[in-house]
């Protein structure tokens, strides 16, 4: 079996509409940034007061923030990224659905567990 090789040139040439479109769709503009932030933290604080009423409302705000941020390549910031569980990457709402507690070790923590997987971590308070 022999392998044909197609010059980049002969294939940019077909396929040029195909190529600029792609290209088109990775160039974020300017301020697109700032407004994805912006309706990031709306969502997040829409999913937390409607965590008790609706949870299924909830869930699917935060996840079309989640969505938001890989979209737009933006990192959340920390107080955005502690409603969501490490492990199972689903909304986790203070006191609804997950479970806060103090750790009384000599290091001082916050031990957060998810209801819908398990998984158990913790945040070092800084003294």
């Amino acid at each position: 079996m022999t392998r044909v090789r197609i010059p980049l040139t002969a294939f940019f040439n077909t396929h040029e509409n195909q190529f600029l479109g792609a290209l088109l769709d990775n160039i974020v503009k300017p301020g697109a940034k700032k407004i994805a932030m912006e309706r990031m933290q709306i969502l997040i604080e829409n999913a937390i007061t409607n965590a008790k009423r609706d949870p299924e409302l909830s869930q699917r705000q935060a996840s079309i923030a989640r969505r938001i941020s890989t979209r737009h390549k933006i990192r959340m910031p920390y107080y955005l990224r502690m409603v969501f569980c490490k492990k199972c990457k689903s909304f986790i709402a203070p006191g609804v659905n997950s479970r806060f507690r103090l750790g009384r070790a000599s290091v001082k923590s916050i031990r957060i567990s998810c209801n819908l997987c398990g998984h158990t971590y913790r945040k070092i308070i800084s003294q």
